[in-house]
């Protein structure tokens, strides 16, 4: 697999039950994926899979179609008490960081001052996640939360 692709994504927060998250990140074939939830006395959940090199392709289409890396998060929601959420993507030459509060549904996007923007961030995380989560339920007998 080459270098010249990576996906991180972060959502999490600090409150009650202690540290709770959702993380994955691709990396040369590689899917990490981190689930903590401490609701009810969950634990961590850390899975590894290795990809074919056409589960990857797919998954640069995904990013590449979404042109996320045409947008900018200075005017997005920044993070608060609940919560953030992290995305991070090299793509060939372009390599995107952005931050943001943790986004509850399409009416926080339009509430923003960059609908548009955040808008194209929403659903690539959808998409990213039902990805991932489809990608974790077929190698294991888990059910990903969230």
């Amino acid at each position: 697999m080459s270098d010249d692709f990576y996906v991180r994504y972060y959502t999490g927060h600090t409150g009650m039950h202690g540290h709770e998250f959702l993380e994955f990140e691709f990396s040369k074939g590689l899917l990490r994926y981190g689930n903590n939830s401490n609701y009810r006395s969950d634990s961590l959940i850390r899975k590894e899979v290795w990809l074919s090199p056409l589960a990857i392709q797919e998954l640069r289409r995904i990013v590449e179609s979404s042109e996320i890396v045409k947008e900018d998060d200075a005017q997005w929601p920044k993070k608060n008490v609940v919560g953030r959420q992290e995305l991070e993507v090299k793509l060939g030459n372009d390599h995107i960081s952005f931050e943001t509060a943790k986004i509850g549904s399409l009416v926080d996007v339009q509430a923003s001052d960059d609908p548009e923007g955040l808008r194209v961030f929403y659903y690539l995380i959808q998409d990213l996640r039902i990805f991932v989560f489809s990608l974790i339920s077929l190698h294991y007998k888990i059910k990903p939360t969230q």
